[in-house]
């Protein structure tokens, strides 16, 4: 086993970066202190973390979830102008060793320590299910990961799949893609599997249905986070309601096409911080027939379990799991193999 130390994890997301010091003993991994910062805040990373140490004992290795892709160390975050290198933070901290992880990546990772309570099962496909997994979150941005399964253990690996082209099924989704194409070019699925991708779907519809919505609503949408004023008002109006079943369908399109191309047998997990917030509007069984609905291969995927990770600190968990992977073992110690 390893040996008792302190990880710094970060979890720094287009809107919110938290960071957290977690103590790892005997497997066990306890928080006792955490911050939550507005990442447009964040420009200079070295200062916040500093402040956040202060006078705390110092952390043993540094291990940050980013939204974005993590090349050589360094990462230009996506959704927010951030860029990090992890050399650099590390020479800033007199040399604690520091890793940058893409943040769904780090959410995989995360999985492993979630409990019972903390994942809500929309399917339970195949019992006893085994194989490669698969993360698919929509958030500020939309985030996509896997692992694969060696037989004894996963090994996480990030992905950008949430930037890859947005694909029309229907008339509606056509037009949503005419309608998106002359507003942004290139349409990913991230325009529609996100909070700001709620607001796309929401303008199309209001555009195409020449919807009319209460004058409340609209002061609402101008005064609020728009995403959160609709998926809130999806019982009542119209155009809402409308707006939420279309995010839906479009997940359950997305995520079947992510676990088709990692052939993800041993599940697909839902996670990031738009989909516990709006549990209550998935219906499961429409949820799952569009999951499924893929011709010759809907056999397969009628087998994968489907669950929604209910914990929004699974991304920061994930990180300090990642950080203790990368902590030397001590002389003449067995690998870790719990995590």
């Amino acid at each position: 086993m390893k040996k008792r130390f302190r990880v710094l994890a970060g979890d720094i997301g287009a809107t919110k970066t938290l960071l957290a010091l977690f103590d790892y003993d005997n497997n066990a991994l306890v928080s006792y202190r955490e911050e939550r910062f507005l990442t447009k805040d964040c420009n200079n990373f070295e200062i916040v973390v500093k402040d956040f140490l202060g006078a705390h004992s110092k952390p043993q290795i540094i291990c940050l979830g980013v939204a974005g892709p993590v090349m050589n160390g360094k990462v230009n975050t996506t959704n927010i102008s951030l860029k990090l290198d992890s050399k650099q933070l590390s020479t800033a901290l007199n040399g604690i060793p520091v890793y940058f992880i893409n943040d769904l990546e780090a959410t995989t990772y995360g999985i492993s320590r979630l409990k019972a309570g903390e994942l809500e099962t929309i399917h339970r496909g195949k019992n006893n299910s085994q194989g490669n997994m698969a993360v698919i979150a929509p958030g500020t941005g939309l985030g996509e990961a896997a692992a694969w399964w060696d037989g004894k253990s996963f090994h996480p690996f990030a992905t950008e799949g949430g930037h890859c082209d947005f694909a029309a099924r229907n008339q509606t989704d056509f037009e949503l893609l005419g309608y998106l194409q002359q507003k942004f070019g290139h349409v990913s699925w991230e325009r529609v599997l996100s909070g700001p991708g709620i607001v796309n779907i929401f303008e199309f519809l209001r555009m195409k249905r020449e919807s009319a919505i209460p004058t409340w609503l609209e002061e609402r949408l101008t005064n609020e986070d728009p995403a959160i004023v609709i998926s809130s008002n999806a019982q009542e109006i119209a155009v809402c309601k409308e707006t939420m079943q279309l995010f839906f369908r479009y997940l359950a399109i997305e995520a079947a096409n992510l676990v088709l191309k990692t052939k993800s047998t041993g599940g697909l997990f839902i996670g990031g911080g738009i989909i516990p917030k709006i549990l209550p509007l998935i219906d499961k069984h429409s949820f799952i027939e569009q999951f499924i609905d893929f011709g010759r291969l809907n056999y397969l995927l009628k087998s994968i379990p489907v669950k929604i990770i209910l914990n929004t600190r699974t991304a920061l968990l994930g990180a300090a799991v990642y950080g203790v992977r990368m902590m030397p073992l001590p002389v003449n110690s067995a690998p870790n193999t719990d995590l």
